[in-house]
């Protein structure tokens, strides 16, 4: 895979950056992207010009404040995803480093372990020229005074300076949380309920204390909502040396000393620690300068080789590891596993032919599976027997998934996604679901077998499931559809499933729809809402007739689709050639969100729906919001502005569809119109979006994805439709 010159870091096949029309200098792009994250004298740096010519440029765009140090450094320590993937169509790498304030070395490490950072991105850098400011020619100027006049509305909304909720200020909230009252005698049907931190770092919150993944009063926030288990990533290597110290293992010692703080500090809120370990990593070539036996596939699109598990010694070694990591954090509660992921591990562990070494040629995927798992296992059992250890069978092929199942050792216990295979219809049209959600109620047939070769040999079985949100949209803390969430706890009680993962990355919000495990949805509405609780039961049952209709075969609109980044996502008014990545850039590519199942006008018929329906949702908050007590108003404002966004998100999908269809179609009069109806309705949701986003923090923020849209985004999104709109007049 090539690499940046000057840098080192990876391009893969490059293609030309996006161009962004709508502003009329491409250093303006940059500036408004940036504006209030972080300081002028940064982006002066970057742009190589004085602060003043910055400041002149913000002021002639009407941006307003820009950020302070302060707020510079939150956005760099906790927002530098939002950050890299805003400008990765805009800035060279030397640039990009300049922005977040990383060396080389660690935005190799972010792109290579932090949540498969590098495929969101597409697998490859934009070609980008080197962006400097220049002075703006008269035209540029006149447009530019144009553009100030368009978003000065948006800048200056005093209703929303005086209620502001900053980014990241939902971090100072945590602690305020009461338990829901139960009743004495009352036993829980679930006896493990573990999730991801709302708000944690993803790629490496161990090395700075200051990242804190779990605050103490978000540890206090999640007990009260029946929490009892925690997790975040654990990279052994960075952990422990086992394979030898090197500039790899470099800090291990402090990421120790800092997960037994996390340890001690969640068993006084009565909670337990797990780590998720996808091991063995693969590596980049250095690293296996002496130890060459242990090479396994070469995987050139992301320049590392796997860890070759034919070879005894990586597994003798990872055995030593995992033992190792539970001497020296002996409190662990346990450890959990992927062994098919996005992430090159094994030699077997992308489904592939290609990924195939001669060592593993001739072994079944379900044998390497299961001798990871049991390595692991070993290791941690010959030092701590009691610590659990857990197989997630995310991604095994149905075609060996059971025979991996048997192969386990019996002290492992087997976590199933509960919804993988479950049949879907649309329209007449059956699908199934090839991952996590919560409009369609699990569990499915790949669970319920594995669950069944589980049980007959003895090993504890555990469902893996998303209460609060899932990538249909992951934007909100929580999906208000209860009672679809309530079903799928029915459903698995009666299976005698009494253990949850109840949330991947996201999901991990102390509330929403967490206490369903102790309670019916009437009963917490009841709690929560007082003498508007029917109206809210009513809503939420609309909200859950309206999300059956998410459309969903395999797992393409879940990862590639807009319905993350909502009204954010730019519309062209010619196709971009570009390609939906994974959690990343849906760009335009309405091909890759439908999959191949559904029909284009299935698919946005199906959001038709939904977004409709889940309009008539909040139209009746709306309509009850005058009742509301004043002992319930947070709690009921808190859903309404949670409900209103994930309608924006909902909408948006659907608008999106139409517009790519109807431009990629005849585009005779009507259809111009049309698309020009929807640029109306664009703006409308973006500049909605902002005015919940100034209210609260939480909106659009996803723990692994960081911010997916800023207000400076939203209101790109403004001058983007103006933009379209132009050129679709001139054709």
């Amino acid at each position: 895979m090539p690499n940046c010159p000057k840098t080192g870091l990876p391009l893969g096949e490059q293609k030309p950056a996006l161009d962004f029309s709508h502003l009329p200098k491409r250093y303006q792009v940059v500036i408004w992207r940036n504006w209030g994250l972080v300081t002028a004298a940064r982006l002066a740096r970057i742009l190589k010009t004085a602060e003043s010519n910055i400041i002149d440029s913000a002021n002639a765009l009407g941006l307003g404040e820009g950020a302070s140090p302060e707020r510079e450094r939150i956005w760099l320590q906790r927002g530098y995803i939002t950050l890299i993937r805003q400008n990765w169509h805009l800035l060279s790498y030397p640039q990009l480093l300049e922005l977040i304030d990383f060396s080389a070395e660690q935005l190799e490490y972010t792109l290579r372990e932090d949540d498969f950072l590098w495929n969101k991105l597409g697998g490859f850098k934009p070609s980008t020229e080197e962006v400097v400011w220049a002075p703006l020619s008269v035209d540029e100027s006149a447009q530019t005074d144009v553009l100030r006049s368009l978003t000065a509305d948006m800048v200056e909304d005093g209703d929303a300076q005086q209620k502001r909720s900053a980014p990241f200020e939902f971090l100072n909230s945590y602690g305020g949380a009461e338990p829901m009252p139960l009743p004495d005698n009352h036993e829980s049907s679930f006896n493990l309920k573990y999730l991801y931190s709302y708000s944690a770092v993803y790629g490496d919150p161990l090395l700075d204390p200051e990242l804190e993944p779990y605050p103490d009063g978000l540890l206090a926030d999640l007990a009260a909502s029946g929490v009892n288990g925690v997790w975040l990533q654990g990279v052994l290597y960075t952990l422990i040396p086992w394979c030898g110290e090197n500039k790899y293992t470099a800090g291990h010692e402090t990421r120790i000393a800092n997960l037994n703080d996390l340890i001690l500090k969640a068993k006084n809120h009565g909670i337990g620690v797990y780590l998720y370990l996808n091991e063995p990593r693969a590596m980049p070539p250095d690293f296996y300068n002496d130890i060459p036996d242990w090479r396994g596939f070469y995987r050139e699109t992301h320049g590392q080789y796997a860890m070759c598990t034919s070879n005894p010694d990586v597994l003798a070694s990872l055995k030593k590891g995992v033992g190792e990591l539970f001497r020296q954090a002996p409190e662990l509660a346990g450890v959990f596993t992927i062994t098919m992921s996005e992430n090159l591990t094994h030699c077997k562990s992308k489904s592939n032919a290609e990924y195939y070494c001669p060592r593993c040629v001739t072994k079944s995927p379900a044998d390497i599976v299961a001798s990871v798992n049991n390595t692991i296992a070993e290791g941690v059992h010959d030092v701590k027997p009691e610590a659990a250890v857990i197989a997630w069978s995310w991604a095994w092929d149905p075609n060996w998934a059971a025979n991996a199942a048997l192969k386990l050792r019996e002290d492992i216990k087997l976590m199933c996604t509960s919804e993988g295979y479950l049949q879907t219809e649309a329209m007449g049209i059956r699908g199934r679901v090839g991952d996590y959600a919560m409009s369609k109620v699990g569990p499915g047939f790949l669970a319920e077998e594995l669950w069944q070769v589980a049980k007959k040999r003895g090993i504890d079985r555990l469902a893996k499931v998303q209460m609060n949100n899932t990538w249909e949209c992951s934007a909100v803390p929580y999906l208000p559809v209860p009672f679809l969430v309530k079903k799928h706890l029915k459903n698995l009680e009666k299976r005698g499933i009494s253990e949850l993962m109840a949330g991947w990355t996201l999901g991990g919000y102390p509330g929403g729809n967490l206490m369903l495990t102790e309670m019916e949805p009437e009963e917490m509405a009841q709690k929560k809402f007082g003498s508007v609780a029917s109206d809210v039961v009513i809503a939420w049952g609309k909200f859950g007739e309206a999300f059956e209709n998410f459309p969903l075969h395999g797992a393409p609109m879940l990862y590639t689709g807009p319905q993350n980044y909502g009204p954010m996502n730019l519309l062209f008014s010619e196709p971009s050639g570009y390609r939906a990545t994974m959690v990343g850039f849906p760009y335009d590519d309405i091909n890759k969100w439908r999959g191949l199942l559904f029909p284009p006008d299935v698919f946005d018929e199906q959001f038709r729906r939904l977004s409709e329906g889940w309009g008539k949702g909040v139209s009746i908050l709306r309509s009850a919001d005058p009742e509301v007590g004043e002992e319930c108003r947070d709690a009921f404002d808190d859903l309404m502005r949670v409900a209103e966004a994930a309608y924006c998100h909902f909408r948006t999908t659907y608008l999106q569809m139409r517009f790519i269809r109807l431009r990629d179609g005849e585009r005779g009069p009507d259809a111009v119109e049309a698309m020009k109806d929807i640029l109306d309705e664009e703006i409308e949701l973006a500049r909605t979006l902002l005015g919940i986003v100034r209210r609260d923090s939480r909106i659009g923020f996803e723990a692994s994805n960081h911010y997916y849209y800023t207000e400076m985004s939203l209101m790109e999104k403004v001058l983007n439709c103006e933009q379209v709109r132009r050129e679709l007049e001139k054709a």
